[in-house]
């Protein structure tokens, strides 16, 4: 495994809406520019660069999708691709790379451009959802909520296995963190491959701590070793009203933080992507700085 440091990180933004049902979250990486998310990072201590935002092409057309329809396909690919390229280049060039979204569609290049450099590898989903429709079962069309099956190579005629490395996880060191809206395929999928899935429920029963230490032992294998998604959906909307699908009854911000200080001392995490974050729905940018802290507190901040 190439060694990094987490102290040197490359933001990679990732303007895409199109993989959601709502317009707006393709400005989320340049509100969390906004937010200061460079300048706090490098007060922390680390070398930060701003790799700018991968290219996302324009839709030539309103395409509607539907119940087993994908839509925007060719525009989440490219996006995708681009994403994975990005990545992948900051990964093997030592960094830890932080991939700001756009729209949770994205994770599938994320996770392939991350399994390139160390193959199938551990998987902390913090998320109101699980992401596992398929193309045939997706209830909406929208690509966002096919991310992580893609990533497991349920679409291999939309994400080419050559091009998107799949599995780009494995199932049974991937754990969800705040589910709460499920479909029933979604359900299926986690039974049947054996993944870990904590609910709101749980948190309410075995408080943070507990679960986030479940997580580390079952996703992690040492060091720079799993992935983090944060959809910052998983965050209840009181706190974190600017994104596209809110659910409540979330997490809180305390829960959201002491998720994050745990993985920054365990040590686990070689990548990042947080997303869903859209101005447009946010409340003077709260939303975005929000997430910001949250970044922050994966990479080392602390209270005292």
């Amino acid at each position: 495994m190439i060694e990094r440091s987490a102290r040197r990180i490359d933001l990679i933004g990732v303007p895409i809406d199109l993989g959601a049902g709502r317009r707006g979250v393709r400005l989320g990486p340049d509100a969390l520019r906004a937010a200061k998310l460079k300048e706090q990072l490098e007060a922390l201590g680390c070398d930060v660069r701003d790799r700018g935002d991968v290219g996302v092409p324009r839709a030539t057309h309103e395409e509607p999708g539907g119940r087993g329809m994908p839509r925007y396909i060719d525009v989440v690919r490219t996006a995708c691709a681009n994403t994975a390229d990005a990545v992948e280049a900051s990964m093997r060039d030592g960094a830890f790379p932080i991939v700001l979204g756009g729209d949770h569609s994205l994770a599938t290049g994320a996770l392939a451009g991350t399994a390139r450099v160390v193959g199938g590898q551990g998987l902390i989903w913090i998320d109101a959802h699980a992401d596992l429709n398929s193309p045939a079962s997706t209830p909406t069309g929208n690509l966002h909520g096919m991310s992580l099956a893609s990533a497991m190579g349920d679409a291999p005629d939309i994400f080419p296995p050559a091009q998107f490395h799949t599995p780009a996880v494995d199932p049974k060191r991937t754990v969800f963190i705040g589910l709460r809206d499920l479909d029933e395929r979604e359900r299926v999928v986690i039974r049947e491959r054996g993944m870990t899935a904590f609910t709101m429920t749980d948190v309410d029963r075995y408080g943070m701590a507990e679960l986030i230490n479940r997580a580390i032992q079952t996703a992690g294998r040492g060091p720079a070793s799993a992935h983090i998604s944060l959809d910052i959906d998983a965050v209840d909307a009181s706190f974190a009203p600017g994104t596209g699908t809110p659910v409540p009854g979330g997490l809180t911000y305390r829960e959201a933080h002491l998720a994050m200080e745990m993985l920054a001392e365990s040590g686990v995490a070689h990548s990042m992507e947080l997303t869903e974050v859209n101005p447009i729905l946010d409340d003077h940018n709260a939303t975005a700085r929000l997430a910001t802290g949250l970044i922050c507190s994966l990479m080392g901040k602390r209270i005292l």
